[in-house]
């Protein structure tokens, strides 16, 4: 608490309660000096902490939007999906508990005797899985595209692919220990999301798609489980495995095995009696245009139900958010059931 009185020389001293003399009392000219420059340090510290602030406001609002407005649903739009956040161990990868967000159309609680095909979704790297929801809008467009009657109610499910958000997996079964990121995917969330929610259980009713590595990865994982999805989407993704030794090591035939169009006239027949349909694309000026063009050349060469489509919009978020609407009437149309 401070007190107030008066000094020998008459002047009000501002002192403690403890009886010291107070600021005005102790300080002479360099000691006002050094006050100044010490509030003068802490009012650059807090601008800068504030700066700062601002700078990483900023840039984790880009990280989650990519430069877009948070994702809402039009006015129009009357009913809404819901998000939901699971964990999924699996022994592929050690017993790590992977974060799973899993979209249920507008619907899915007021019909509890509906069962619904699934739609899995892979970001890419570096990547999290939310971002397919807050950038490409997955769950708005959803919404949006069953109040035009124009898509089925589809499950959307999107796994985290990796352990860390720029750590590389490929989607695929490394040669490392515990880096069974295929197996995660097409065996223990595809069990997980069956268990828990009302899927029709059936390959059937079962979509993959992804973006860039996520394409690949779920082009290179439907090769490896024929049947096991009824349509294989890749938006901008690519068809031949690139060489990292930490997850492919050096043996050529790991390389062929997980490449997609290496590795598919091995599956073409199964593919073909399963009624597997491929949809995908890639955009002008994309670096891995070729190798879509040429996987196109091979599906058709092997009767193998596809799409192909050239976008603009380059290897970019504007590429996978203009194009989602139709990936999602893609798998819609390509699946049965729901």
């Amino acid at each position: 608490m401070a007190t107030a009185g008066t000094g020998s020389n008459g002047r009000l001293q501002v002192g403690t309660s403890a009886g010291h003399a107070g600021v005005a009392g102790r300080l002479g000219p360099r000691g006002s000096r050094t006050l100044g420059w010490s509030v003068a340090l802490v009012a650059t510290a807090a601008a800068l902490t504030a700066g700062l602030a601002g700078v990483y406001r900023y840039l984790d609002n880009f990280w989650l939007y990519r430069g877009y407005p948070p994702p809402r649903d039009p006015a129009w739009v009357k009913e809404h999906g819901t998000v939901q956040t699971i964990a999924v161990s699996s022994p592929a990868i050690g017993g790590r508990s992977q974060q799973v967000i899993v979209f249920l159309p507008p619907g899915y609680a007021a019909h509890p005797r509906r069962r619904y095909p699934v739609f899995y979704l892979l970001h890419g790297s570096p990547g999290l899985p939310n971002a397919l929801l807050l950038t490409v809008k997955t769950g708005v467009v959803e919404d949006e595209l069953l109040a035009k009657h124009e898509i089925r109610p589809m499950i959307l499910v999107m796994p985290f692919g990796s352990s860390g958000r720029f750590i590389d997996t490929e989607w695929a079964n490394g040669v490392r220990a515990n880096s069974g990121w295929e197996t995660f995917l097409a065996r223990d969330v595809v069990r997980a999301i069956d268990d828990r929610y009302r899927t029709i259980r059936s390959g059937s009713a079962r979509a993959l798609g992804g973006l860039s590595e996520g394409g690949y990865g779920s082009l290179n994982i439907g090769l490896h489980h024929p049947g096991e999805f009824r349509v294989l989407e890749s938006w901008s993704g690519y068809e031949r495995a690139d060489k990292i030794l930490s997850i492919f090591g050096h043996a050529k035939n790991r390389l062929a095995y997980n490449s997609p169009h290496a590795y598919l006239p091995a599956v073409a027949r199964r593919l073909r009696r399963e009624g597997t349909y491929v949809w995908f694309y890639s955009s002008r000026g994309d670096r891995f245009l070729g190798q879509n063009k040429a996987f196109a050349h091979e599906l058709a060469r092997l009767r193998i139900r596809h799409s192909f489509l050239v976008v603009s919009g380059g290897h970019t978020w504007r590429a996978w958010r203009e194009n989602f609407p139709q990936s999602i009437r893609a798998a819609s149309k390509g699946l049965s059931g729901g």
